[in-house]
């Protein structure tokens, strides 16, 4: 017998130490998109990119309030040029023409092969004419001295379309001294794309602080001039990110902290004994250890969320040394040929944690990781507090240990009980009104919308939006995504949806898209647009045409006869060659290689003004995309908020099925342990009275259910199973006594519980607020229904 003792505590101390080992190597994080399936449609797996490495993820939108509009302005510039030597982003851009040298050289020297106004038509005759007649007016515009300084070499103005293209593209805010600001002009705007994507939340949170920190210095240096204080705000998927992964780690400590102090309290009150208290923490402690180390080794990643679920092992798994410390005896009390804990206490709670299993482990099945991973947890989490209770707590107990409270308390519950049961016929209102309220709420009674988990608040949200309408952002909501097997292809995919997208345009649907087939035309393209320049000779011939009556002289021009003549022979453009413009960065965020594929997004920006404002009807750009076909190219006009929400219905419905499963294999197993139906029916009957009740009362508040209520469900019907279970159990117990522990156990591990999740459902993460507000009142009522329900044994002694 030492030796057996030996071997479990050795055991249990190994196992312990390596899942110490596995925890602390593990990687955790906070990115909600690790909730995202691992096996989607082609739609969903745009959506999956975008969300993860997406141009919108990357982007973070700046604003400066308060002080005056020159304090403001000089604040703009001084952050960034701070943050355009930070090697944490890829441009920084305020409205400043700094820079853009490179970029006017580059289209200078490429003007022919990237302006889509060059066709055979244009330098010839009468298109010839017109387009040099065109550039002489615009030498008395505002443009004018750009355009005196480059007509003699372009003649046809293509280096100031290019230009036309780039501002209609990007859709330019307003400016005021060079400076972006608000439509009201009480914030100055700036933009800076993160090198990282926006699911690296490390490289995002240090994006966030190097703007804080930038800002912050530039105030401090120029505090004397200022009027008024000046206040930095921050938008955007990666600041949601780092904000939501802050948010998530704060509410998991604190409130796992919170919850194991009152339950710490509540049981130090209870047992009056420190030791048992200790003792009583042991398979809490090596449940959430092996939790962890199941999903660092399954997933190689940990979830915030994950953590947070982890109050849940307090919840059930202090549950088992309550009823170890209170319903076993120890020493010689306990001998003389009494019933032991092994052979009395065991088997229903063993059968109680298998329910508990059967229910967490419909989750692992799921496409999605996320609620794999919280299967993989708590089942981890569950089997080790069970076993650690079973093997190794009893050889580690004193054997003088003992909760003398318990038998008052119990006969205290028992005389509390005797007049619920007579009127028990009474709660049966309880289910009956929640089902009513079910059934007047059956098609509001789950919430289809994913932006009901976010963590990040409404106003930041809000601002959010206000910023993007400002800046003429792309909008993140609505993109096209065009995917091939080569970037050839889908350029020229690309190509063909600009008069399409223009329509629409000029509809007044959008305001304007980004493509990168702006700054890197198809080689196609760029061979058309080529063999569409004349020979010199011929285009010398006319040009003396085309001059004629016009106040220049063709001899004037002969720099550009020469500049055609070397793009005529001038190679193709290719990606190597945008080096050192900002036109890098945007082909790179736009044309996008994701295993053998390759992606062109389009971003669409969606009008400032009029009934459509600040939003995007993907109906009507789906139909002016779908005539447009390139071979060997899918195109997607990927609404992101009606993709995720169709991504989290498609969630919700599987866990749904999940749950059902799992509940199927619940009743196998009791059918199989019990070996009676009626005894079944009055272990589960509770549960699901207590889920019904709990369902309808979020429906009478007007409050919709979430994932997170659902996995609350189940958890409601894997904890209460315990109470059940053992209000059905025929006690051997010759001990008058018995019943009353039973009933004190059975009281306090529910406190226990609802101690636990009541502080979780103060979270300000609604995926952790979801589960306590579901599993407080639901284990609550499950033992409420156990006690009222249960067939009729004889009182605890002292009990009448």
């Amino acid at each position: 017998m030492m030796r057996g003792r030996a071997v479990s505590i050795a055991a249990w101390a190994v196992l312990s130490l390596l899942a110490v080992i596995v925890a602390a190597r593990a990687h955790y994080t906070a990115d909600l998109s690790a909730f995202l399936p691992s096996a989607p449609s082609h739609a969903q797996r745009l959506l999956v990119e975008q969300l993860r490495d997406g141009l919108a993820s990357r982007l973070i939108l700046v604003d400066i309030e308060g002080a005056d509009v020159p304090t403001r302005a000089r604040l703009s510039r001084a952050l960034a040029a701070r943050l355009r030597s930070a090697a944490d982003f890829r441009s920084v851009m305020n409205g400043e023409a700094i820079g853009l040298a490179p970029d006017r050289e580059f289209i200078f020297a490429h003007r022919y092969a990237l302006s889509e106004r060059v066709t055979a038509g244009r330098f010839a005759g009468d298109g010839l004419k017109s387009a040099v007649a065109d550039s002489l007016d615009a030498l008395a515009s505002p443009t004018g001295l750009l355009a005196r300084d480059l007509f003699v070499r372009d003649p046809t103005g293509e280096t100031l379309q290019i230009l036309s293209q780039l501002d209609l593209a990007d859709s330019q805010p307003r400016a005021v001294d060079g400076i972006w600001v608000s439509g009201d002009e009480r914030r100055a705007l700036l933009v800076a794309e993160t090198r990282a994507a926006g699911s690296d939340s490390d490289a995002q949170q240090r994006a966030v602080e190097a703007i804080s920190s930038a800002f912050a210095a530039a105030r401090t240096e120029m505090r004397a001039g200022a009027a008024a204080p000046a206040v930095l705000q921050v938008t955007g998927p990666g600041v949601f990110a780092a904000e939501a992964r802050t948010t998530i780690q704060h509410e998991a400590v604190r409130l796992s902290l919170l919850s194991s102090a009152l339950i710490a309290a509540f049981l130090l009150v209870v047992y009056r004994s420190l030791r048992a208290l200790l003792y009583g923490l042991l398979p809490v402690a090596s449940g959430a250890l092996a939790g962890v180390a199941a999903v660092a080794l399954g997933f190689g990643v940990v979830h915030g969320v994950t953590l947070g679920f982890g109050v849940t092992l307090i919840g059930e798994a202090v549950d088992y040394s309550v009823y170890l410390f209170i319903q076993a005896r120890h020493g010689p009390a306990g001998s003389g040929g009494q019933p032991t804990w092994t052979a009395t206490l065991w088997p229903t709670i063993r059968l109680g944690m298998l329910t508990s299993i059967c229910g967490f482990g419909s989750l692992l099945p799921s496409a999605f990781p996320g609620l794999a991973q919280l299967g993989l947890y708590s089942i981890a989490g569950l089997v080790a507090a069970g076993l650690v209770t079973r093997f190794v707590l009893p050889q580690l107990l004193p054997r003088d240990l003992a909760v003398t409270a318990a038998v008052p308390l119990g006969r205290a519950i028992a005389r509390a009980l005797a007049p619920i049961r007579t009127v028990r016929v009474l709660l049966w209102l309880l289910p009956v009104v929640a089902g009513i309220a079910l059934v007047a709420n059956r098609d509001r009674l789950w919430n289809h919308d994913l932006s009901a988990l976010s963590p990040v608040p409404a106003a930041l949200q809000s601002l959010d939006g206000e910023l993007r309408t400002d800046l003429g952002a792309p909008d993140v909501r609505t993109l096209i995504v065009l995917t091939g097997k080569e970037p050839e292809t889908v350029l020229q995919a690309a190509e063909a949806l600009r008069e399409p997208l223009d329509s629409l345009i000029a509809r007044g649907v959008l305001a304007g898209y980004r493509s990168p087939a702006r700054f890197l035309p198809s080689a196609a393209t760029q061979a058309l647009r080529r063999a569409s320049l004349p020979p010199r000779a011929a285009l010398a011939a006319s040009l003396e045409s085309a001059v004629a009556g016009l106040p220049v002289h063709a001899q004037r021009l002969r720099p550009f006869l020469d500049d055609v003549e070397v793009a005529r022979s001038a190679r193709v453009i290719h990606r190597a060659d945008l080096e050192g413009t900002s036109f890098a960065a945007g082909v790179d965020a736009l044309l996008v290689r994701h295993g053998d594929s390759w992606n062109v997004l389009l971003p669409l920006t969606a009008p400032r003004a009029g009934p459509d404002a600040s939003t995007i009807d993907a109906g009507l750009v789906r139909q002016a995309v779908r005539p447009t076909r390139t071979p060997g190219v899918e195109a997607t006009v990927l609404d992101l908020k009606q993709e995720s929400n169709a991504l989290y219905a498609g969630y919700l419905s599987e866990a749904l099925r999940l749950s059902a499963a799992g509940f199927t294999a619940i009743i196998v197993l009791l059918l199989a342990s019990l070996r009676s139906v009626a005894g079944v029916a009055r272990v589960v009957g509770p549960l699901l009275l207590a889920v019904l009740v709990v369902m309808g009362g979020f429906a009478l508040a007007g409050h919709a259910l979430t994932i997170l209520h659902l996995i609350g469900l189940l958890l409601v019907v894997a904890i209460g199973s315990n109470y059940a279970l053992f209000f059905e159990r025929e006690s051997p117990d010759a001990d008058p006594d018995a019943a009353a522990r039973v009933l004190a156990s059975l009281l306090i591990a529910n406190t226990t519980t609802v101690i636990a999740f009541g502080v979780l459902a103060l979270s300000r993460v609604p995926v952790l607020a979801a589960l306590g507000s579901t599993v407080a009142p639901g284990t609550l009522l499950a033992l409420v229904f156990s006690a009222a329900f249960a067939r009729d044994r004889p009182m605890p002694r002292g009990a009448g």
